[in-house]
C-alpha cells in the first residue's frame, strides 16, 4: 500500500471503522450487527431491534430508518440527496483526503457514478442509458434470455455428469445468466464473463464501510483492474463500434457540446457493467435458498407456475439483494415530525423496511403468492429507483423457474456459504445436486 492509499484509507475506512467499533462497544444495534460477520449471516433480528415507534433511531455513525414510509419518503424526498462520504468527514480527515488526492480508480459510490451524484447530472446520465432498459426493451430480451438459460443448465448437467453429482449453483448458473446477458448488452466479450464475477466479487466491498486495510486493499486491486480493461474496451469500441449500448455511449461521447466526458462514460459503464449482474447473482441464489427451505412455496410454484413472477418480487422483499442504502439532507428538512439538520446522514435500511409489519401481513413469512409483494423497496425509490429493475426481474424469473421445471428433484448438497458484504446479501457458493432431469 503506497503512503497516499494509506492515508486514503486511513481516512476514509479506517476512521469509520473505529468510530464503529466504539459505538458497537457501547452496545449500539447497528454498529454490533455492522461489525459481527455472525449476525451479519442472519441479520433481521438485529434489525427488529431497530424497530422502535420513532422515525429514526441513532444508528452506528447516523441516523437509521427501518420504517418503510419513512424509508420511502427519504428517498424520494427533493431534501435528500446521494451521500459523498468525504463530506461526512471531519476537516482534519477531509483536508488528509485532499492531501492524498483522488483515487486513482473510479467505483461504483465515487463521482461521477450515478450512485454518487444528483440531479442534474444524475438526469444526463439516466437518460442516456435508460433506453437499453425499457420495460419494451427487456420484454425483447427475454427470449435470448431464455436461451442463455437452456444452454446454462445443459453446461449444468454435464458439469454434473463428468463429477460425483455435486455442482456449485452460484459458479456454474446463477453468476454466469446474469453476467452473460448485460455482457451481451454492452458489446463486452461473453468469454470475459468469469474474470468479470471476479474482478465484481473482488470489489462489492467498496459498496461498504469501515473495510479493514486487507480488505480495502483487494478492493483497489480489482477496481484498478476493471478500470484499465473497460479503457482498452472503451478505445476498440470507438475504433470499430457496434450496435450495443457502450458503442453508442461512445458515440454520444465523441459529440461535442452534449455528451459525456472521458471519465464520465468509464464511471457510466463500469456501473452498468457490475450492476447488470452483481445484484442478480444474489437475487437468484437467494431465491434458489428460500425455495429450498420453503418446500410448499416450491410445490405452489410448480402446481401453479403463473406465480413465478410475484414469487421474485417476494424473494427480494424477504432477501433484498441491497440491504442498505444513504442519503444525506442538502437543507433543513423534517421528516415524520422529526427536524434533520443541513449535512445529517440518513441510512435507510431497505431489507427492514420490507419487513415492516404495518405494510406486510406476517412479514418473516415467505409467501410466493403475497399480493402486495410488489410494495417493496428493494430497488430503493425516487430519482435513483433501480435502472435495471426490469431486467432484474426477467431474469430472476427465467432462470428461477427453468432450474425448477428442468431439475424438479434439485436438492442442496452442502452448506451454502454467504458474500462476505454487508450492503450486498447473497451466496458465493452453493452445492446442489440436479437430481432427474425433466424431459422436455
Amino acid at each position: 500500500m503506497t503512503v497516499r492509499s494509506a492515508i486514503r484509507w486511513g481516512a476514509t475506512h479506517g476512521v469509520m471503522r473505529g468510530v464503529m467499533q466504539r459505538q458497537a462497544r457501547t452496545g449500539n444495534p447497528d454498529a454490533v450487527l455492522l461489525m459481527d460477520p455472525a449476525l451479519q449471516a442472519r441479520p433481521y433480528e438485529q434489525y427488529e431491534l431497530l424497530r422502535t415507534d420513532e422515525p429514526f433511531v441513532r444508528g452506528a455513525f447516523s441516523r437509521v430508518s427501518v420504517h418503510h414510509g419513512v424509508c420511502t419518503e427519504v428517498l424520494r424526498s427533493d431534501d435528500f440527496g446521494v451521500a459523498d462520504r468525504n463530506e461526512s468527514m471531519p476537516t482534519p480527515v477531509r483536508l488528509a483526503l485532499r492531501a492524498a488526492g483522488p483515487s486513482p480508480h473510479i467505483g461504483p459510490i465515487d463521482p461521477p457514478s450515478m450512485l454518487a451524484v444528483d440531479a442534474p447530472a444524475h438526469t444526463r446520465y439516466r437518460r442516456l442509458v435508460n433506453r437499453a432498459f425499457t420495460a419494451k426493451a427487456v420484454a425483447a430480451l427475454r427470449d435470448r434470455t431464455q436461451t442463455i438459460a437452456d444452454e446454462l443448465l445443459d453446461d449444468l448437467e454435464r458439469s454434473a455428469h463428468a463429477t460425483d453429482g455435486r455442482v456449485d449453483l452460484v459458479a456454474r448458473y446463477a453468476s454466469l445468466l446474469p453476467v452473460t446477458v448485460i455482457s451481451e448488452m454492452l458489446g463486452v466479450p461473453t468469454a470475459m464473463r468469469e474474470q468479470f464475477l471476479a474482478w465484481g466479487d473482488g470489489a462489492a466491498a467498496s459498496l461498504d464501510m469501515g473495510l479493514d486495510r486487507a480488505r480495502y486493499e483487494r478492493v483497489e486491486t480489482n477496481l484498478a483492474a476493471l478500470n484499465e480493461w473497460m479503457r482498452g474496451h472503451l478505445r476498440r469500441l470507438r475504433r470499430d463500434p457496434g450496435d450495443d449500448l457502450l458503442s453508442k455511449l461512445v458515440t454520444v461521447a465523441d459529440d461535442d457540446g452534449s455528451g459525456l466526458s472521458e471519465t464520465e462514460l468509464l464511471a457510466t459503464a463500469l456501473l452498468v457493467l457490475a450492476a447488470g449482474f452483481e445484484t442478480t447473482v444474489n437475487l437468484i441464489g437467494n431465491g434458489v435458498a428460500l425455495l429450498f427451505a420453503h418446500p410448499d412455496q416450491r410445490q405452489l410454484l410448480a402446481e401453479d407456475p403463473s406465480h413465478w413472477a410475484n414469487a421474485v418480487d417476494e424473494v427480494l422483499r424477504h432477501e433484498s439483494p441491497v440491504q442498505r442504502t444513504a442519503r444525506r439532507a442538502k437543507r433543513d428538512t423534517t421528516v415524520r415530525g422529526v427536524d434533520v439538520a443541513a449535512g445529517e446522514l440518513v441510512v435507510t435500511v431497505l431489507a427492514a423496511a420490507n419487513r415492516d409489519p404495518l405494510v406486510f401481513t406476517d412479514p418473516h413469512t415467505f409467501d410466493v403468492a403475497r399480493v402486495n409483494a410488489k410494495d417493496h423497496v428493494a430497488f430503493s425509490s425516487g430519482i435513483h429507483y433501480c435502472l435495471g429493475a426490469a431486467l432484474a426481474r426477467m431474469e430472476g424469473e427465467v432462470a428461477l423457474r427453468s432450474l425448477f421445471e428442468r431439475f424438479t428433484d434439485l436438492a442442496p448438497a452442502g452448506e451454502a456459504h454467504r458474500r462476505e458484504t454487508r450492503i450486498l446479501r447473497g451466496y458465493d457458493a452453493m452445492p446442489v445436486t440436479l437430481g432427474t432431469r425433466v424431459a422436455s
